[in-house]
């Protein structure tokens, strides 16, 4: 099977939860997860982790539909693309749900083609506009509302990149 590394963010998240989400977390990893959890500036009482892990292709999906079911987190999984298999980023809000896309070797979103014409149909049609339809592909609304959560505040671990592929 082959191997692939990611990080997974959770953004906000009670504290009552966080021990339940090691727990979950570590489920879907197969192996024990330690998060360093650090308030979370935007929500009271919140708290937020990020983890870098390595492991099977398709671990993003697992730790995702772990921690799906819980309406009161916020999270990001994303997954590198491998020689194999294509990069991927989950995105969770509890007023959005799941959103998953497929992701080049940039980290950029990939939109099959499928999809596409399915929104070019429903513009053609007058169900949505295009537009609409691209920016929910694109997983817009997700990031609209996830980008507050995203900035951690004043003392936050800063992840220096001394390489870009």
């Amino acid at each position: 099977m082959s191997q692939t590394r990611g990080v997974f963010f959770v953004h906000s998240a009670p504290s009552a939860l966080c021990p339940h989400i090691e727990w979950a977390a570590a489920g879907a990893f197969g192996m024990p997860v330690r998060l360093d959890w650090i308030p979370q500036p935007v929500e009271r009482s919140a708290y937020r982790a990020e983890y870098s892990w390595s492991g099977p292709v398709g671990t993003s999906e697992k730790v995702a539909s772990a921690l799906a079911r819980w309406d009161r987190i916020r999270f990001e999984v994303t997954e590198e693309p491998t020689l194999s298999s294509e990069g991927c980023r989950v995105s969770y809000t509890p007023r959005l749900g799941l959103f998953r896309a497929q992701t080049g070797l940039s980290g950029d979103v990939v939109v099959p083609e499928g999809r596409l014409k399915q929104a070019l149909l429903a513009d053609a049609l007058g169900t949505k506009p295009l537009g609409v339809s691209v920016a929910e592909l694109l997983g817009a609304p997700w990031d609209d509302e996830l980008e507050p959560f995203r900035y951690a505040g004043e003392g936050a671990p800063v992840r220096w990149l001394h390489q870009v592929v």
